[in-house]
């Protein structure tokens, strides 16, 4: 879903003079380049059949190119980080677990010495999220008492009881519901268990939503605005009761990556939740994609808000609008050099916001601005709260 979307917006750019695309499944791929090459209007992308476990085979395919995306699962993307630096390309990834990121991070000073940057945590949250959380603390003289991040994928129709529809790499989502979530709590860093600290969530033009605390969506915030920022946390959006039934999953352990011997064969229970939650969340109905950003200094709440729906023109999804688009842009900027930092960048320190949000308005995803008295904020989410 990602992949296709990143190299659609890729191909009908006119800076890109050519794209190369990867997969290991021969006829998704197939169909994938048909779809791009009917939607952007043009030839200049070519399929590749690619294991992403193979690095080799990964770095002979990425030497020649200018850069790299790697929409596929996270725990593929440091063996990819490690060939696009020895194929000589920038790297961009989705990123999304803490412990695969941070070992990216270590390969900074290699990139650099390559003359190459390296970018993890590219997609919504962590990417886009990350961006306008940097550009909301600089806004507001680069302090905050708290930088609080709301953020979900969720169906037009929901359908109960999960009330749920697969948007994105399932090994992702559970990876979200499974890992702890790191933190900044009084200005200090912590990790808490994730689908935990439930709060009701307003938005105008939605139901009440539920938010709740997974791994992965401040990526490196807590350390970059660590001694500037009083408490920083992202949270996942979910229609009422989600939280509850996940939360009862994580409880048996049917998220465990642990092994256990079933009538003679090992196997992980996540395994078999990953087959199930492909199974009954898999849907092509329309969704939407929710994001607010908000940062709470002294009397002030400044914030960046975006609902983006399904293009119901070209039906990509907002989720892949969204996410797949905003690592576009950045590997884009780190090809032309309006990225400038080599080595490991980091989303809320390195990328050019304004700019950014240019290229995303190109795209005809409207992010909002606001800023406004604490006691306005609370007036308007509580209008929200009351219209839903």
């Amino acid at each position: 879903m990602m992949g296709c979307a990143a190299a659609f917006d890729m191909a009908r750019t006119e800076r890109v003079e050519a794209v190369t695309l990867a997969d290991s499944d021969e006829q998704r791929l197939s169909e994938a380049v048909e779809r791009i090459r009917r939607l952007a209007g043009t030839d200049k992308v070519t399929a590749v059949k690619l294991d992403a476990a193979d690095t080799q085979a990964a770095r002979k395919i990425m030497c020649g190119h200018d850069g790299v995306l790697s929409a596929v699962p996270y725990f593929f993307n440091l063996g990819l980080a490690k060939a696009a630096i020895a194929a000589g390309c920038h790297f961009a990834d989705l990123g999304g677990n803490n412990t695969v990121v941070t070992q990216e991070f270590a390969l900074e000073h290699e990139a650099e010495d390559a003359g190459l940057a390296i970018a993890p945590d590219c997609g919504l949250s962590p990417g886009m999220a990350s961006i306008l959380g940097g550009e909301l603390l600089r806004r507001i003289g680069g302090k905050a008492d708290a930088l609080k991040i709301f953020v979900g994928g969720l169906p037009q129709t929901p359908r109960p009881p999960f009330n749920y529809q697969l948007v994105f790499s399932v090994e992702g989502l559970i990876n979200e519901y499974s890992e702890p979530a790191k933190i900044l709590r009084d200005g200090k860093m912590i990790t808490i268990e994730p689908l935990t600290e439930v709060e009701a969530f307003a938005m105008e033009g939605f139901p009440q939503l539920e938010a709740f605390h997974t791994s992965g969506g401040t990526s490196t915030l807590p350390e970059s605005f660590q001694g500037h920022v009083g408490e920083c946390f992202e949270k996942t959006l979910r229609y009422p009761g989600h939280v509850r039934m996940l939360r009862a999953l994580y409880d048996l352990g049917l998220f465990s990556s642990r092994k256990r011997l079933v009538s003679g064969t090992e196997i992980a229970p996540r395994q078999i939740i990953s087959r199930l939650f492909e199974e009954k969340f898999a849907s092509d109905e329309p969704e939407v994609t929710l994001l607010r950003v908000e940062a709470h200094h002294d009397d002030v709440v400044a914030s960046f808000s975006m609902i983006d729906y399904t293009d119901p023109v070209t039906g990509l999804t907002s989720m892949m609008r969204t996410t797949a688009w905003p690592a576009s842009i950045v590997l884009q900027m780190l090809i032309s050099g309006e990225i400038t930092k080599r080595g490991g960048v980091h989303q809320e320190t390195d990328v050019p916001a304004q700019l950014f949000l240019n290229e995303m308005g190109r795209r005809e995803v409207v992010i909002h601005y606001r800023i406004e008295s604490a006691e306005e904020f609370l007036q308007t989410l509580a209008a929200t709260a009351e219209e839903n």
